[in-house]
């Protein structure tokens, strides 16, 4: 019997872990946006466009279809090189050929 305590202690523990992360979430998105044109190259944090899947895939520094995450109200006003901005919404400059 001490073994099956043991199992459903260890268990309710870790759904009790997995449920204050879960409840946490929101207050990590709502301070953070995506924004892209950002990133260099290799330091996305999540897809950058067809032919890619998660974070590390740009291939382009400051790439405009990878997006980072960024405290909210920074992201139009980032300092990058040339004329560029960063954007709350996908860019076409920048992308591979």
């Amino acid at each position: 019997m001490k073994r099956s305590f043991t199992s459903a202690a260890i268990v309710a523990g870790a759904l009790a872990t997995a449920g204050a992360v879960t409840l946490s979430t929101p207050t990590f998105a709502a301070e953070n946006v995506k924004c892209y044109g950002v990133a260099k190259a290799h330091q996305n944090d999540c897809k950058a466009g067809a032919g890619t899947t998660c974070a590390g895939t740009s291939t382009i520094d400051y790439q405009g279809n990878a997006w980072k995450m960024v405290p909210k109200g920074t992201c139009e006003t980032a300092d990058l090189p040339g004329d560029r901005a960063g954007s709350l919404e996908p860019l076409t400059r920048d992308l591979p050929s």
